[in-house]
């Protein structure tokens, strides 16, 4: 026979797991909307919510935690552009069928440059933020000044490596890199709007 002390001990075992799921669910739709309204700020907000909506719990709905995640997922995303750069300039090389004048040999070696040059700002960028500090504090201006500094020239890095390749670039190797440059300089614009919060 079960004993009424049981079937109690039962009962507030399962509301426990139901308010508990509950919280969960809310707690996810909350991190999902805070991205949502941080993004209206960007100027590409589809490519922000796209990009950072899975991380949306790791935020834990700070601002300073998701410019982070920004910067970081741009670094990354810098250095596989970079990379691939690189690889079109090899690859492409030695093929006849593309524009092969001193010119377009210069324009992609200044591009290579221009975005490893970017890299390094932007991984200087997110380890400035980790030694902000307090908000408000001296110390935490100084920090974010040199942030917005460093993703400002890593942005204007992009746009020169569009140009010198709009320029001087055959048509095939243009656009097989401009692509990948588009995306970066949407994603590091997007990253220094998201900095640009943090400013009181």
């Amino acid at each position: 026979m079960v004993r009424s002390s049981d079937l109690s001990s039962v009962l507030v075992i399962v509301l426990l797991c139901l308010f508990a799921g509950s919280f969960a669910t809310a707690g996810k739709k909350s991190s999902a909307e805070f991205v949502r309204v941080s993004c209206k700020v960007t100027s590409y907000v589809e490519v922000c919510e796209q990009s950072l909506s899975s991380y949306a719990p790791v935020a834990h709905r700070s601002k300073r935690q998701l410019a982070r995640l920004a910067l970081t997922l741009t670094a990354d995303s810098a250095s596989s552009a970079s990379a691939y750069v690189s690889q079109v300039a090899a690859a492409t090389g030695g093929k006849k069928s593309l524009r092969s004048s001193t010119q377009e040999a210069g324009a992609i070696r200044d591009c290579i440059q221009i975005m490893r040059d970017g890299v390094n700002r932007l991984r200087r960028s997110i380890r400035e933020m980790n030694r902000m500090g307090r908000l408000g504090s001296s110390r935490f201006e100084q920090h974010l000044c040199n942030v917005k500094a460093w993703v400002s020239a890593a942005l204007t890095d992009e746009n020169m490596c569009l140009d010198e390749l709009s320029q001087f670039a055959g048509a095939a190797v243009r656009e097989s890199i401009r692509k990948k440059v588009v995306e970066l300089a949407q994603l590091t614009s997007n990253a220094l709007a998201l900095v640009d919060q943090l400013d009181p």
